[in-house]
Parts: structure tokens; sequence; C-alpha cells
């Protein structure tokens, strides 16, 4: 398992994108991923939207025609990740307690896949990042689509920012790059 040097590595995302859909396969494959760990809500949808749209069912079939399994990991409930599911037909689990990794490493399991190629896709470092490196994966972060603007959420993003910081002056030395939500 891959060990981090300090708690603000363990945080640091090792992969950042603007959307979902800028994760390729051919991205995947060049770090070694043939499976893939994926949050749903603000990740590859907002909240609203109950179902899988076009563009999601068309990435899917491009990871899926690239040999790259998925699978969907969400904190949220059954009700909404078996219907987001339901045109995607992926092994996907509800009620997960990222950042706790049980749930990953039984997807994992049911994917046939291994820590050394999978990754895990989320909006969310505190509990998508986290819930990766607990197992030593690599971390695949994307902008929330459209991010709730309670108080919970507004400290998340500002706990989250300094991480997204080192991140881009690590990776993009401009900062430019991506846009991280600012209350």
């Amino acid at each position: 398992m891959k060990k981090y040097a300090s708690i603000s590595n363990f945080f640091t995302p090792d992969h950042m994108f603007r959307s979902f859909d800028e994760v390729t396969p051919e991205f995947l494959h060049s770090i070694g991923i043939n499976a893939l760990l994926i949050d749903i809500d603000n990740t590859l949808a907002p909240y609203e939207q109950p179902d899988a749209n076009e563009r999601i069912i068309n990435w899917f079939k491009t990871l899926k025609d690239a040999g790259i399994k998925a699978a969907l990991i969400s904190n949220n409930h059954p009700p909404r990740v078996e219907r987001f599911n339901k045109k995607l037909g992926l092994i996907a689990y509800a009620d997960c307690g990222k950042p706790k990794s049980r749930m990953l490493l039984v997807a994992m399991e049911q994917m046939g896949s291994t820590i050394s190629d999978t990754a895990g896709l989320g909006d969310q470092i505190l509990t998508d990042t986290a819930a990766a490196h607990n197992l030593g994966l690599p971390s695949i972060i994307v902008p929330p689509i459209k991010d709730k603007t309670n108080a919970f959420y507004k400290v998340k993003r500002a706990i989250e920012r300094p991480f997204v910081k080192k991140y881009r002056k690590k990776n993009h030395g401009d900062g430019s790059f991506p846009k991280w939500p600012k209350y």
C-alpha cells in the first residue's frame, strides 16, 4: 500500500480534470489503470439529475470498449444510486460511507481488479480522495458540477482549497487549472 509522507500529500489528488469525460481510456491506460471506482453526485451529474444522460452513457461505453471496468461508489442512498444506474447496468454501491474504503474493496473484488490497476474518481477531496488514498489508489478529482452552497459544503470546500492549490502548483505552475468553487 502506498504511504503518504504527510497529511497534505494524503489529501492532494493525484490527477485533476475539468469534467469526468476528460478522463479518457488513453489517459487511464497511460497510468496503468484498468478499473475505475466512480462517485455519482456532482462528479457525473448534479444531485437533481435522477438518471444518467446520453453524455454519461456514451462515456461509460467508451470506457467499456477500451476494456476499462467501472463501478459506482456513492455515499447517497439506494433509491438514488439504483435509479441512476438503471440505464448503465454497472456494479453499484450506495451508502458507502466514504472516506471509509470497505465498499471500494468490495467493488474491486466484484470487478476482478486490484489496487495496482484501479483508481478512484470523484469531486470531493475529503471523501473521494481520502477513500482512494486509504487503499493506496490514485485519486482523480473533478470540480463539482453544481455544488451545494449551505454552510457545511462551504466549509468543506474551504478545507479542500489548499489541496487543490498544492495540486495546481505541482502540476500546472500558473495555478490556473481546474476551477474550484469559491463562496
